[in-house]
């Protein structure tokens, strides 16, 4: 009370030396004097005094969090305040006294922090904070304020300072509020834009009030549009495959759901570019239980999951188990087929190739010539080795799958020239 008294009685406080008389105010002293004047923000900030408030804050921020072994120094005694006390570190010691400030004041803190270059963890750090402790209270107006100022505040930072799983958890709080499509735009947008930062629990969000599916695919879908359009910089191998590696998993996760419809699960099987996956096993896993959970499915409907398969890609046990899939349909069984003829040829073209190399005519000479000649031809051994090795693995894999295949197919082959229609594949 006695600083904002300072305040409201003297006259000469904006004069030239205002300045000099902060130096002697305490932080205890410019944290009531702000809390006092919040409600006659527009008087103060036309004066100036209220931003000089502020800049002081900050001085003391950085001083103290170098300085002070303990917590906040709201406290006039000698000993930790709370704030250290329960557990703040020294670099963010300062979030509870500074969290009783309006979002007006907030808005006028950050954008002088991030002038002084302040460490934007830190600050991203705050605005969470600071919204985590004022949404709880606050009236749905106020919520939408504060959203927006924090939103508006985040977009000044740079992104990598931004943890995606606070973002995720300010998610969950706006969809249990009123807030403005704006503001869920500008949390998906920063949400999408680090996408490869999250983990599987995040992206399980329940589905919004009244609708029947288990979890909210329609944001995971747009996030992912985010993620690959959204962004101005070029996306780098490692982020796309730990996208796609966490959007399988989400795939295997939502595919149980009887209540999710085909149009959905076909939009996130086919959300990813083709060249994000190594692997489509985990991705045929999840369609054989999507077609396990969805039996009512038509052959018609089945084939528009089916034709994202990427055969070329999955094992040969995962063809082996596809060849013996009644699930899916009779076409997907030949395609699947077909593709591991395909890898037949291009290893036995493989193995010939290399052979040709070990009998090249060209030799090296010398003593260091023959032991690098030597070593060359051990490795091109093992390489041949293991190629063989694989071949044989094929060869067997295409005859059970051929066999599988034929077995599922006899009840529904009715004339012998459809059995024709058969490959050998194998020969």
């Amino acid at each position: 009370m006695y600083s904002a008294a300072r305040f409201m009685e003297t006259n000469n406080f904006v004069s030239g030396n205002s300045v000099d008389e902060l130096d002697v105010w305490t932080w205890s002293d410019i944290l009531v004097a702000l809390k006092h004047c919040q409600d006659s923000q527009q008087v103060a900030t036309s004066s100036g005094v209220l931003q000089k408030w502020l800049d002081t804050l900050i001085v003391r921020l950085a001083m103290a969090s170098e300085a002070s072994p303990c917590g906040s120094i709201s406290s006039t005694g000698s000993g930790c305040t709370a704030s250290s006390k329960n557990g703040f570190s020294r670099a963010t010691w300062w979030f509870e006294d500074l969290s009783v400030l309006s979002p007006i004041l907030i808005q006028m803190l950050v954008k002088s922090m991030v002038s002084r270059k302040h460490n934007h963890v830190i600050i991203s750090r705050f605005l969470f904070y600071y919204l985590k402790s004022k949404f709880h209270t606050a009236s749905p107006d106020e919520k939408r304020r504060v959203l927006e100022i924090v939103f508006d505040m985040l977009y000044t930072l740079d992104p990598s300072s931004i943890s995606c799983k606070s973002l995720f958890g300010v998610l969950r709080l706006v969809r249990c509020s009123n807030t403005s499509k704006s503001c869920r735009n500008k949390l998906e947008s920063m949400i999408g834009s680090q996408i490869d930062q999250a983990t599987l629990d995040d992206l399980l969000i329940p589905s919004p009030h009244g609708r029947s599916y288990r979890y909210d695919v329609n944001l995971v879908l747009r996030l992912l549009k985010v993620f690959l359009h959204g962004g101005g910089s070029e996306l780098s191998p490692v982020q796309m495959k730990k996208v796609s590696s966490l959007i399988d998993q989400y795939i295997a996760e939502v595919a149980p759901d009887r209540c999710l419809k085909l149009s959905k699960f076909v939009a996130l099987v086919t959300a990813l570019p083709d060249s994000a996956r190594d692997s489509w096993d985990e991705l045929y896993h999840a369609m054989d239980i999507y077609l396990e959970v969805h039996a009512e499915l038509s052959e018609e409907e089945k084939m528009k999951i089916c034709c994202a398969l990427n055969y070329e890609k999955l094992s040969s046990e995962a063809c082996l188990h596809l060849s013996r899939n009644a699930k899916f349909p009779s076409k997907i069984h030949i395609r699947a087929l077909v593709s591991q003829q395909s890898k037949l040829k291009s290893l036995r073209q493989g193995i010939n190739n290399a052979k040709c190399c070990g009998d090249s005519p060209y030799r090296l000479t010398g003593i260091e010539g023959r032991a690098m000649e030597d070593e060359g031809s051990e490795k091109l051994r093992a390489q041949i080795q293991r190629m063989q090795w694989r071949l044989m693995e094929l060869e067997k894999m295409c005859k059970k799958m051929q066999t599988q295949m034929t077995k599922i197919m006899k009840p529904k082959v009715s004339n012998h020239r459809t059995k024709r229609s058969l490959p050998r594949l194998c020969s």
